[in-house]
């Protein structure tokens, strides 16, 4: 049961603190111009049927596979051509395949973000841009963080700086990224836990974390590709106990690798879509999840309605 519940857990885990680059998020260096808008939907399922207990490997045939699955809306504004403002909520749904464990659903954490790109310059026959991002996330509704297995979110506050340098020569695209993130404390259903020792509080301190991605890829008109490595580093907590359960404040480090393709549609350009396929190669205290995310995005433009609306009121 208690490996059952490690299982569960991990798999959760995985999905939530992966680190891939898909269209109008705070990875990649899409930009909306001014007064441009993009919204979209995307939709992301992770599985998968072992998992590392600190730096050992092992599996669980008791709950059969796990499946976290999330419908997520982002949005995206353009302040102007180097600032825009990102906003997004997804729908989480946990499932086991096999047992008794029953899965979780609900939203999870609502995330605003501001990414400015800082500067573009002249670099090696091609350009180099910098670009800076702050982003603020908190839980969307009152979920318990303590029930892990099949909990949809560890529960916590965080703001994330991160920086992020993209080279560009015709079509070839080389992208560097790295982010620190702040986690808040979290409050627990429960007056005592046991970490490394047995802690007489509600109150679990939550360690930080620092994302990584390197992506390389072809920049085309209408279509972006990616090669992505990503990385994540819990800095601080303590690896899970043999055949215990996890705990919030485990330490969780992934490192793994991923596809981006993005394709506009030359007919009409306001359409985009995405696909992305991820899969983690080593770990401690996750599960090694394969997930594939496909979305669609729909981008209008203000400044031509404005346009429109006073030529109309001139030839009238």
């Amino acid at each position: 049961m208690k490996n059952s519940i490690k299982r569960n857990c991990l798999s959760v885990i995985g999905l939530l603190l992966s680190s891939i680059s898909i269209a109008q998020t705070t990875d990649d260096v899409i930009m909306m111009n001014k007064k441009q808008w993009c919204n979209g939907l995307t939709y992301t399922s992770s599985q998968w049927k072992e998992y590392w207990e600190g730096t050992f490997k092992r599996d669980n045939a008791n709950i059969g596979s796990i499946t976290t699955q999330s419908l997520m809306f982002m949005s995206n504004y353009g302040i102007s051509n180097t600032v825009n403002i990102m906003a997004g909520i997804p729908y989480m749904v946990t499932k086991a395949s096999a047992g008794t464990l029953h899965g979780q659903k609900g939203l999870q954490d609502v995330s605003l973000a501001v990414k400015w790109k800082a500067l573009t310059i002249p670099f090696i026959k091609g350009k180099l841009s910098l670009f800076g991002v702050g982003e603020f996330s908190t839980p969307a509704t009152n979920y318990e963080a303590d029930f892990l297995p099949l909990s949809i979110g560890l529960g916590t506050t965080n703001f994330s700086t991160k920086l992020i340098s993209n080279y560009q020569k015709n079509y070839l695209n080389i992208r560097l990224s790295g982010a620190y993130v702040w986690r808040s404390n979290i409050s627990i259903d429960r007056t005592s836990y046991y970490t490394t020792g047995i802690v007489y509080s509600n109150q679990v301190n939550i360690p930080d974390a620092a994302n990584f991605n390197l992506a390389i890829g072809l920049h085309k008109k209408y279509l972006l590709a990616d090669a992505i490595l990503y990385n994540m580093t819990t800095l601080g907590g303590f690896d899970m106990r043999k055949n215990d359960m996890p705990f919030p404040s485990n330490r969780m480090n992934s490192t793994g690798i991923g596809v981006n393709i993005k394709y506009t549609l030359p007919s009409n350009t306001h359409i985009s879509f995405v696909g992305v396929a991820n899969y983690v190669l080593a770990g401690r205290n996750v599960g090694q999840a394969t997930s594939f995310t496909i979305g669609c995005f729909y981008a209008n433009s203000f400044i031509h309605k404005t346009k429109a609306t006073n030529s109309t009121s001139n030839k009238n």
